[in-house]
Order: C-alpha cells, then sequence, then structure tokens
C-alpha cells in the first residue's frame, strides 16, 4: 500500500475511545464527572493516544501497528509517566484545568488550546506520515512563532528557517553551521504564538530530524527513522513556565559544589604534577583567582583510563593535596574506553571482562575499535550491573583527592572509521530501570551512550562518597542527562564567530535543561589572538562555567600569555565573578529547585524582548537581574545598539542609572554603546537587590569583610540571599541559610527590609554593607527605628551603610 494510500486508510476507520485503567468506552458514554483518562483514537493503520500528566503537560503515543510499543523512556521516570492529572471529557477530547484537547476522528489532527481557546499546537493537514520503520510528524507553523532549544546545535539562537538531525558526532573543529554535533536533546520551544510558549520533547532515541520551515514556511515537521512514537507537549504560557515544567519531566540538575563556579584553569595537556605546580603558582602569584585545573589525557599511562603516568605525575595524591593547599582542585579524564590489553595486569580491562561487561558484536565477540589507546573495548552502560562496575573504579582516584571528572569521547568516538562510531548492529544488553530485558543495537542506543556513561559516574561517585556534590562533566548526552553532568559545547575554534556561537549555543543549552554549560574559553583549536582570548574572557565571566581550555599544539592561552595590559582586564572579570559569587550560587541553587537556567535569552524574563528592534544574537541575562549587552558583532569597533526592556536599568559598572532613548515602542529603550576591548555592557535591573562579596582567590577562601547588598530601586524591587556549605549535602538536612530581602521607595526616602531566614547554616560574614544607588544626598538612615552611620558618596551616588548580620525581621530606612 502507498503512502498515501496508508494515510487515507488512517483517516476513514478511526474511531474514539476513552480509556482509564484498563477499561475502554465509547465516548459518548464518558461520565461528566472529572476523572483521569486516556483519549485513545483508534484508526486501521494507527492508535493515537493522548494522556494527561499535569494539567500543563501531555504525552502523545502513536502506534503505526495500533499495538503500543513498550512504555520505557531513558529520560522521564516511570512515575512521572503514569501521574495523571483530573480531566474533564469534551467532544472528541478532554480538558484539564489549562488546557482543552481535540482529535479530529477522521484525520487524526490534535489540536491543543488554552481554556481560553487560543491555539497552543495544532497539528498540519498531513499530521502524521509513515516511511517503513520511521515517521513524520507535522504541526502547523504561525508566521509569528519562534523555536529555541535543541541543545548546543550550531546556528542561530532561533531555530525558526532551519533543519536539524540528532545524532550524537565527534565533530572535531566543527563550524558554525556544521550538524549534528556532541548532544542529542530533542527538545524545543515555540515562543511567541497565540496560546503562548510551549515545548516539545520527542522521547526517542534513534537518529531524529527537526525542520522548523526549512522545507515549508508554514509547517513544523520532526520525525525519526525509527522507534517509538512518543512526544510530549508542554504548555506555558510563559518560557519560564515551559523550562521549568520540561525539567520535571527529565529531571533537575543537582545543585554542584561551589568550586564548579569558579574560574577553571586546562589544557590539552599539562604534562607533568611539575607543570601543573608552575600553573597554580603562576595564577596565584598573578593573584588570578582560581578553584580548578583540568588534567587531559596525557596524565594517564599509554592514554589509559584509571591509570597514571607516574614518571611524569608520581604521586597523584601528593599533587591533588599540594592544589588543595592553594584552593584549587584537580579534575581527571577518563574516558570510556578501556584499553583491550589482555594478561598486562589493566585492571578495568581484566575486571571488565570478568564481569561480562563489554558491548558485543552480533556474533557475540567482544567489540573493538581504536581510540587514544589504541584497540579498545566498550563498556555496555544499559545494564546497571555495568554501571555499577564502572563507578566502583573512581574509588583510587576520589581516595586520592580527585575532585571532579571528565567524561569525553562518549558518543562513542572511534578512530579510522568513516562514520566517527561504533557499527549499529553493535549489540548492547538492557537491564534496567523500567525497561524489558532484552538486547538492542547501537542504532537504538548510540545517542543515550554518552548519557549512561555519566550516570554510571556520578551513581558511581554518589556510591563512594554519598555526601559529597558529584561533578562529572561530559560532551555527549541526551534529554535529562542534566540529572548527572555539566556540559561543554566540544572542539570549538579560536574565532569571533565562535565566540558569538558560544554565547547562542549555551543559552540553547539553559533553555533545554542543561544550566551548567560552558565553552572552551578561547576556542580549543587555532589559538586566539590575544584580543580575542581578553574579550572571551569578558564574556565567559557571565556564563555558568567558566573554562579556559586550549588543544595541544596550539598556542598557551592561560591569563598572561599576552602580557600585563590584558592580564590585567582578564583578571578584572575573573574577579567581578568572584564577587559576585553570592549571585551566582544564588541561581544554581534556584536552578536546583526549579530548572530556571543561569544565563537566559533576554525574553526569558522578559517576553516583550522576541519583538525588540535590536540584534539580540549576543545579549543575555544572569538570572533575571543582570543583562550583558554584548556586541552582535564582536570584533567590531562599531557602535551598536542594546535594546533594554522597560523598567529601568543601571550600569552594572558605575551604579548609575541609565537613561535610553524612548522609541515608538514602550517595551524597551535603546541605549548605543561604543565596544572597547577592556569593556563588557553590563546592566541591572531597577529593582534589585544583589549580593555581592569581597574578592577572594578561590571558593575555598573566606571573603575578608562584609556581605555586600546593593539596592538599585526600583518597581518590585527584592533579592534573596542563599548559602550553605558548598561542597556536601547537608543543605538538604536543613544546614542552609535563605532570606528575602526587599525594598521600597517612597518620596526618595528608601526603606530596605530583612525578612526572617530560613535554614540552620551559619554565614561567614558578621556584617552586611547595605549600598543604596542613586542617592543625590546623604539623608538620615536608621535601623529597626534606632539611627546608624551613613557615608554618601556624591560622586558615585551611593549611600552606604555597614551593620551587623540581619538574622531576624528588621527594616533598614534611608530618608530622603
Amino acid at each position: 500500500m502507498s503512502l498515501r494510500h496508508r494515510r487515507l486508510a488512517l483517516s476513514l476507520s478511526a474511531t474514539m475511545v476513552v480509556c482509564g485503567l484498563g477499561t475502554a468506552t465509547p465516548a459518548i458514554a464518558q461520565a461528566a464527572a472529572p476523572a483521569s483518562t486516556d483519549l485513545i483514537v483508534r484508526g486501521t493503520q494507527a492508535t493515537m493516544q493522548v494522556a494527561a500528566l499535569t494539567d500543563s503537560i501531555l504525552r502523545v503515543r502513536i502506534a503505526p501497528g495500533g499495538t503500543m510499543p513498550e512504555d520505557a523512556s531513558w529520560a522521564v521516570s516511570h512515575a512521572t509517566r503514569i501521574a495523571r492529572a483530573r480531566t474533564m471529557p469534551s467532544a472528541n477530547g478532554f480538558a484539564t484545568a489549562a488546557l482543552k484537547v481535540s482529535v479530529d476522528p477522521q484525520t487524526l489532527a490534535l489540536t491543543v488550546t488554552d481554556k481560553a481557546g487560543k491555539v497552543i499546537l495544532a497539528d498540519a493537514a498531513a499530521p502524521l506520515s509513515l516511511d517503513g520503520p520511521g515517521f513524520t510528524l507535522r504541526k502547523a507553523m504561525p508566521q509569528a512563532e519562534h523555536y529555541y532549544g535543541l541543545g548546543d546545535k550550531t546556528g542561530g539562537v532561533d531555530r525558526r528557517g532551519g533543519s536539524f538531525v540528532d545524532w550524537n558526532t565527534d565533530a572535531f573543529g566543527f563550524s558554525s553551521s556544521t550538524d549534528p554535533i556532541y548532544k542529542s536533546i530533542p527538545f524545543f520551544i515555540g515562543v511567541g504564538g497565540a496560546g503562548g510558549s510551549y515545548g516539545v520533547f520527542l522521547d526517542n532515541t534513534r537518529r531524529a530530524w527537526f525542520d522548523f520551515g526549512h522545507r515549508d514556511d508554514a509547517t513544523l515537521a520532526f520525525g525519526s527513522n525509527g522507534g517509538g512514537i512518543d512526544y510530549y507537549i508542554i504548555a506555558g504560557p510563559s518560557t519560564a513556565e515551559v523550562v521549568r515544567r520540561y525539567t520535571d519531566l527529565t529531571g533537575k540538575a543537582p545543585l554542584a559544589p561551589k568550586w564548579a563556579l569558579g574560574y577553571q584553569q586546562s589544557r590539552y595537556s599539562y604534562m607533568s604534577a611539575d607543570e601543573v605546580r608552575g600553573i597554580a603558582d603562576r595564577l596565584r602569584s598573578d593573584r588570578v583567582p582560581t578553584d580548578v585545573i583540568w588534567l587531559d589525557i596525557d596524565y594517564q599511562d599509554r592514554n589509559r583510563p584509571f591509570t597514571v603516568n607516574t614518571k611524569t605525575f608520581p604521586s597523584l595524591k601528593g599533587l591533588a593535596s599540594d592544589m588543595e593547599a592553594k584552593g584549587i582542585k584537580l579534575i581527571t579524564i577518563v574516558d570510556l574506553h578501556v584499553a583491550n590489553a589482555p594478561n598486562q595486569g589493566y585492571a578495568p580491562f581484566d575486571s571488565g571482562k570478568a564481569g561480562d561487561h563489554f558491548l558485543h558484536n552480533p556474533d557475540g565477540s567482544m567489540y573493538t575499535a581504536p581510540v587514544w589507546p589504541g584497540p579498545s573495548v566498550f563498556p555496555d552502560f544499559t545494564q546497571a550491573q555495568t554501571r555499577k562496575w564502572w563507578g566502583g573504579l573512581f574509588k583510587d582516584f576520589l581516595d586520592d583527592g580527585i575532585a571532579g571528572f571528565w567524561n569525553d569521547m562518549n558518543e562513542p568516538a572511534i578512530f579510522d572509521t568513516p562514520t566517527k562510531t561504533m557499527p549499529l548492529d553493535t549489540v548492547h544488553r538492557i537491564d534496567t530501570d523500567d525497561f524489558a530485558p532484552r538486547s538492542a543495537s547501537h542504532a537504538e542506543i548510540h545517542n543515550v551512550y554518552g548519557m549512561e556513561n555519566t550516570r554510571a559516574t556520578y551513581e558511581g561517585l554518589k556510591t563512594l562518597r554519598p555526601d559529597d556534590r558529584a561533578f562529572v562533566m561530559t560532551r555527549a548526552s541526551y534529554a535529562g542527562g542534566q540529572k548527572y553532568a555539566v556540559t561543554w559545547t566540544g572542539d570549538n575554534s579560536s574565532s569571533w564567530d565562535h565566540l558569538k556561537l558560544s554565547i547562542q549555543q549555551i543559552v540553547n543549552l539553559g533553555l533545554s535543561g542543561f544550566s551548567y554549560s560552558a565553552a572552551d574559553v578561547g576556542g580549543f583549536t587555532g589559538g586566539p589572538s590575544a584580543d580575542l582570548l581578553t574579550k572571551w574572557f569578558e564574556y565567559a565571566a557571565f556564563t555558568p562555567v567558566f573554562r579556559d581550555h586550549a588543544a595541544t599544539g596550539t598556542p598557551r592561552a592561560e591569563p598572561w600569555v599576552d602580557g600585563p595590559a590584558h592580564l590585567a582586564i582578564r583578571r578584572k572579570f575573573v574577579e567581578e565573578r568572584y564577587r559576585l559569587m553570592p549571585y551566582l550560587y544564588g541561581l544554581a541553587e534556584l536552578n536546583a529547585r526549579t530548572g530556571d537556567p543561569i544565563t537566559r535569552p533576554v525574553f526569558y524574563d522578559y517576553p516583550a524582548a522576541t519583538a525588540f528592534s535590536c540584534d539580540q544574537s549576543m545579549a543575555f541575562t544572569l538570572g533575571d537581574k543582570l543583562l550583558i549587552g554584548g556586541n552582535p558583532k564582536p570584533d567590531s569597533p562599531m557602535a551598536y545598539p542594546v535594546c533594554l526592556p522597560a523598567g529601568g536599568w543601571y550600569d552594572y559598572w558605575t551604579g548609575m542609572p541609565v537613561a535610553g532613548v524612548k522609541g515608538k515602542d514602550p517595551a524597551f529603550t535603546t541605549l548605543e554603546v561604543k565596544p572597547t576591548l577592556a569593556d563588557l555592557p553590563v546592566f541591572v535591573r531597577a529593582g534589585t537587590i544583589l549580593p555581592r562579596q569581597p574578592v577572594t582567590q578561590s571558593t575555598a577562601e573566606t571573603p575578608n569583610g562584609p556581605l555586600e547588598l546593593h539596592v538599585y530601586p526600583g518597581e518590585d524591587c527584592a533579592g534573596d540571599i542563599y548559602l550553605d556549605d558548598g561542597k556536601t549535602m547537608a543543605f538538604q538536612r536543613g544546614a542552609y541559610l535563605r532570606q528575602h530581602v526587599t525594598c521600597t521607595v517612597k518620596g526618595g526616602a528608601v526603606s530596605v527590609d530583612f525578612a526572617g531566614r530560613d535554614g540552620s547554616f551559619a554565614p561567614w560574614w558578621r556584617e552586611i554593607a547595605v549600598i543604596v544607588h542613586a542617592r543625590d544626598r546623604a539623608g538620615r538612615v536608621t535601623l529597626g527605628g534606632k539611627a546608624v552611620k551613613g557615608d554618601w558618596d556624591a560622586t558615585a551616588r551611593t549611600t552606604t551603610v555597614v551593620v551587623p548580620d540581619q538574622p531576624g525581621r528588621v527594616r533598614l530606612t534611608f530618608a530622603r
């Protein structure tokens, strides 16, 4: 039967029933009372099932043969998938408290609207095509809608007009148009439609593709070459609500150790323990705050994972101890390719073979292929027992004081083959979670292999050190991989184009669940110019993970390499990151609770920004309170406009209010910026209370001085203080500090109100310095009604008062 006739058969013989708890009844017989039911529409060639997991999250499954495939997922837990919201039956569908769902019984076209009837997402005229085991789903694409997400894909921030493939690929030296690259995160967000923002997550691990109007500007299409048709629709209406609900579905990133937010120095490779000590000494003597040094593959014996070259690194434990004394953590790379080295005393191979933990060829032999150690074998991470074995291999490194681990090459990358990866018929064995025990081909597992690698590492670290926060970095992953690892954008290039691309990738990774993300500062390949490396430092200071990394054979890229003038600028921005650590760490904790990204597109918190006239390809926010007004042509000396959302802004560097030019659109003002090498425009939203601290040389060092609260008067003025020990899980047992602070402005007077604190953690500070900006006179200052000394700086237009720590409710008033 032709594809055209198969679609015709679907439309001619569809009937609709509603199924709840295993009982099917005709739609016309549904009770009027709310119930937890699934909508099932049956056709000759396919069956569609629509379930409301929550009031705002729908799961859609389509079975071309009429029988639903295995109900299992690598991204969404069983408990989440079986949850059901209360629904009210309606004609051809149902309603939740937030949505209306209908399916045309003739075409199987799905339409989702809000309660007011505004369309959130609707199928196109031919909603489903089948091509053997493959499928295509088509949705209508409104002209006003734009698309974001899919992880660290290349191209612009907005996916509209593009076409993308999900197939994890070792993409060394990728360009700004290379696709696919390292990760497969089949989740996108539609923004700007009549029903508000929404998300779609296609939970399909095989090679998948997405077309956002590239072939047909009125059609959003996506599909796969095989696997189940299983996708989720996540309603907003705001983008923030979509991201939070997506991470409700696939998991939140755990709160990282605080040191992971500090500056990190790396190279492929630091070749000896002496070189590492020299790098650390230079960072300290040049007063560049630093928390981490990374060890790439050359610390190992013959590139074999879980080994150390004792000629160049005679005591890894001694090196880690020396670094710890300087406030610096060591992270080591541990790739997943185990050297095929029988009878050589190589324990990972010996124990892995004895436990039958490696992948097999279809004929039952061990799959072997060349990677860094030479002929290598590969763990079967889809088995729970293999993940447990792998995780246990980290014990010696932890005992030596290694703080974190880097899982690279896990697409998986294979040398000397045109596909860059293993054959699609390589055999995996699944024995985990809610999957039925079975074998699976690499075609099915490829896109989740890297994620399961990091899962094994993360779970192993948590088993070995359950009260420590595990830190794992990965290159490859899948949706939900944020539960196990942070990520970076892979082997980028030293070019201005890649500086710009890095910001766009990090923003979209944040929207895709991976809030902790980085790009190799300066570029991995090529070698940056002095100006490029300096400018990259400036931007990276406001991104979630800040790692300077470069490839072997390239020019050195440490902060000091281009002389004292460039070092001074780079150090200034690293120091500013450490001053902002209370704010940055608070954003990390917020991400762990809500899923809100650390680095965000401007429209995340200011929805009107999608229509701003300025080029926002390099503009982003750090949380909701700082806006980085990046240059859309970062190497250009020409002035450019920055659009600032309505409500008022301050210059972060001067503390002064910013007076932008108002245009016809009241949603924003425009500020003309003249770029210079030493500066990056950063703005603070009016109505912000921003916590800062004195500069330290690492997060292990206690700041010397008071906690600072900078008050930028404006509407809805508020800020939060969050603190815990930064390294253990004690915060889950109440050992944290959380305090909300607000301010009000009336007749020129500013009142700052401290709420009572939650949690039992004692802060490092004994005093709090409250700095109120935009003050035209000193004014009288009172704390709890009693006068206290305030210092007015006429030039900076600030009034500063230093008061004892305030754990309880109290008001601090700055009179006019």
